[in-house]
């Protein structure tokens, strides 16, 4: 089994879900609200590193089979991606 956890916009929440339901072989997950913050892009000189408080994210768990995974990573970044800064992360635990 793994655990894809991954961190979203709270305006993309819709669409991840309804990517999820896409997916063969997922048959549930699970939505919380969170908070966080995080330092950016590594090596972008055109955007100053001031994060102050923190911004409001959707934390996104599938449980899944091995194998499964690599189909619920590309379903939550194809429906989570914007291209802007602050998109999410997604990560893979066993």
């Amino acid at each position: 089994m793994r655990l894809v956890i991954a961190y979203v916009q709270p305006a993309m929440e819709d669409r991840v879900a309804d990517a999820l339901h896409q997916v063969p072989g997922v048959t549930g997950a699970t939505f919380t609200d969170a908070r966080g913050f995080g330092r950016g892009r590594a090596g972008d000189p055109a955007t100053p590193e001031g994060i102050f408080g923190t911004a409001p994210r959707v934390r996104v768990e599938v449980g899944v089979r091995d194998g499964s995974e690599v189909a619920v990573v590309d379903a939550i970044r194809a429906a989570a991606h914007t291209g802007r800064r602050g998109d999410g992360k997604v990560y893979v635990l066993p």
